[in-house]
């Protein structure tokens, strides 16, 4: 039973991982996109996909189009596009774009801060896993 608890614990952590990769990837591309007229920015509802993810969101999975003119996500979408949402703007610009340099500064910042956690919580797991697999006579 232990051994299942660490494999979802692992496959959990491994999932928040690949997510906040991938949000990093949406954060940088805002950052890269912050002069280009009429671009919106772009981030993910981290919290939902991860639930998502990991199958504790109802309904997760395929999302279901109820009428023929919902757009569905592509083939093979994962948790991190259904999580992808419009940022809201603090402030007009002229040109349409949404892109909040601080704003992005500070998710840019705080998602790696969180990245870095997850990485190390996972090589503690294993650390602590590896020692557990010792036999007492190798130290």
């Amino acid at each position: 039973m232990n051994v299942n608890r660490l494999t979802r614990s692992l496959d959990f952590q491994a999932e928040a991982l690949t997510l906040r990769a991938e949000r990093q990837r949406v954060i940088a591309s805002n950052i890269a996109n912050a002069d280009t007229p009429g671009y919106q920015a772009r981030d993910m509802d981290f919290a939902s996909a991860l639930q998502q993810a990991t199958g504790q969101l109802p309904g997760s999975g395929q999302m279901a189009t109820t009428q023929r003119g919902h757009m569905a996500l592509p083939q093979g979408a994962g948790p991190a596009q259904a999580a992808l949402r419009y940022a809201t703007p603090s402030q007009d610009n002229l040109d349409g774009n949404t892109v909040d340099m601080d704003r992005e500064r500070a998710s840019f910042a705080e998602n790696s801060v969180k990245y870095e956690a997850t990485l190390r919580f996972i090589n503690s797991s294993v650390r602590t896993m590896l020692d557990a697999m010792k036999s007492p006579s190798q130290g």
